[in-house]
C-alpha cells in the first residue's frame, strides 16, 4: 500500500524547524531530505529515519523497524504529532550523516 501524499506532507510540515525539508517519491514511497541530507523514508503511511549512533544515544527507547522486507532496521516514529521529538531527531541525526565520510560510489 502506497503512502498518501497528505501524510508525506503532514510529515514534512511537522519537521519544518529542523530545516529545509524536502519529499521525493521514490519507488511508489517517500524518501526525505533535511538541507539535502536523505534521512527518512515514509512507507505505508509509516515515518522512518535512519540510524546513527548518535541518534541511539540521544533516543535509545525509541522502537526500530524496517521500513520494508529486506531494509535494515529504522527508527519507527509512531508518534509523528510530538513535533519537538522529531525535530531534535532529524537534527541529531542529519548531524550525524553529514560528518560521515563520502561513499566511493558503486562497486
Amino acid at each position: 500500500m502506497a503512502s498518501h501524499p497528505d501524510f508525506v506532507a503532514y510529515v514534512a510540515g511537522q519537521l519544518r524547524e529542523a530545516g529545509s525539508i524536502r519529499a521525493r517519491k521514490m519507488f511508489g514511497e517517500y524518501g526525505l531530505y533535511c538541507d539535502g541530507v536523505f534521512f527518512a523514508v515514509i512507507c505505508d503511511d509509516q515515518f522512518f529515519v535512519k540510524i546513527t549512533p548518535e541518534g541511539e544515544a540521544a533516543f535509545p527507547g525509541l522502537p526500530k523497524a524496517p521500513a520494508y522486507d529486506g531494509a535494515r532496521d529504522s527508527f519507527l516514529i509512531e508518534d509523528v504529532e510530538d513535533r519537538a521529538l522529531m525535530t531534535e531527531l532529524v537534527r541529531v541525526t542529519c548531524g550525524a550523516l553529514k560528518r560521515r565520510p563520502a561513499k566511493n560510489g558503486r562497486k
